[in-house]
């Protein structure tokens, strides 16, 4: 074998591993469920106008027989509260809309939200899902025979993500890949118990009453930006039972609007998330070994292509770049296809790493700050467990 194919081999490879060894949860099956306690269904919401009409509706127009609908309006400044409590009730015993109170120290906005809604929930079982998202008619009875079927505490179905503009269609698909790659089998890896490789989708998440309760409920992570995460390695760590499944064709979500919500949005998430993810003493190198592994595996390979093109570096170079490319849009056209995007979009994959590197970076240097829709926090150090 060539030198040169020996150096495109690292790119190969990580082709051939996402098509090889990820395992994608099991879609969730078919079967409507024989048990049909109330379910309340929790939606935290601040500066929602644009979503939460949809929202509430696909939410009401749900099959499943025995349902209650609880809003907190966390401070919303655009309207979110008066077209939630426009919403009719449809197939819901009721939609019940409430002003959210002030934020108590030491609790995030989310957290605090989702709190407020399970204690006026009526249910036996707790759904907490976002309002950007869109549910299917089935879903909410399909996500309960997955709980009583798998005998699990908690439920979380993973849908599709909508991405409808340049960027969302550019940057998404680089977060979500780097989320598969530490995520590779995460049903393996909840049934063996091995909470730091646990995850939780917390645009839908169905609890019994009595595990959420017995977690502690939202406090348990009223500090936490990601609190699905930390959620799904609590219910790990205490023995309890979470199971993760597939929902793309009843669960969709548009998450980000705009390529300032984007940088926002996962400023907060990426690097916090993946601290969780780690061991202590590993964390201070999760922020410089993504660098690394973004600048060595995507920035710069086409930047070696376009000085070989100039004239510069030879042959061998020009060679082993080509080579590189081709396989990364390759890579980077199937993933985003395999989002719901064109594949073309493969062709501009080193402006979407660049776009995570900023992110990436700015995370890094904001540190323990984060702002999301108005609001600054600074976090609390993680402790040495979690």
């Amino acid at each position: 074998m060539s030198p040169i194919l020996l150096l495109v081999l690292p790119w190969v490879a990580l082709f051939a591993f996402l098509a090889l060894w990820v395992r994608i949860p099991r879609e969730l099956d078919e079967d409507p469920p024989t048990d049909t306690p109330l379910v309340s269904v929790i939606v935290p919401a601040r500066d929602e106008a644009a979503n939460i009409y949809t929202c509430l509706g696909s939410l009401t127009t749900s099959r499943y027989p025995a349902f209650e609908v609880v809003v907190i309006d966390d401070g919303s400044l655009d309207g979110t509260g008066e077209i939630a409590r426009r919403t009719a009730p449809g197939n819901a015993r009721h939609v019940r809309v409430v002003d959210g109170s002030a934020i108590p120290r030491r609790w995030l906005g989310k957290p605090w939200a989702c709190a407020q809604g399970a204690r006026l929930a009526e249910g036996e079982l707790l759904l907490f899902t976002d309002a950007d998202t869109i549910h299917g008619p089935d879903l909410l009875g399909r996500a309960v025979a997955c709980l009583h079927r798998d005998r699990a505490d908690a439920v979380t179905v993973a849908g599709r993500q909508l991405m409808e503009t340049f960027w969302e269609r550019l940057v998404q698909p680089q977060i979500f890949l780097t989320m598969v790659l530490r995520f590779f089998d995460l049903e393996r890896s909840l049934a063996r118990g091995r909470w730091r490789d646990a995850i939780a989708n917390g645009q839908f998440l169905l609890f019994r009453r009595e595990a959420y309760e017995a977690l502690g409920g939202h406090e348990a992570v009223r500090s936490e930006v990601v609190e699905d995460l930390a959620f799904a390695q609590l219910l790990v760590r205490r023995g309890m039972r979470l199971s993760a499944r597939m929902g793309e064709d009843a669960l969709s979500t548009r998450m980000y609007r705009s390529l300032g919500h984007l940088v926002e949005g996962w400023s907060k998430n990426l690097l916090v998330g993946a601290k969780k993810t780690l061991a202590p003493g590993l964390r201070p190198w999760i922020a410089p070994s993504m660098v690394l592994w973004a600048l060595t595996m995507w920035i710069l390979p086409p930047v070696v292509l376009v000085a070989a093109v100039a004239g510069l570096g030879g042959t061998d170079a020009l060679s082993w770049s080509v080579a590189v490319v081709a396989v990364s849009i390759a890579l980077w056209g199937t993933f985003t296809h395999k989002m719901g995007g064109p594949a073309w979009y493969g062709l501009f994959y080193p402006l979407g790493a660049m776009m995570g590197l900023f992110i990436l970076f700015r995370a890094w240097i904001r540190g323990r700050r984060v702002e999301w829709k108005g609001r600054e926090y600074v976090l609390d150090e993680p402790t040495s467990d979690g």
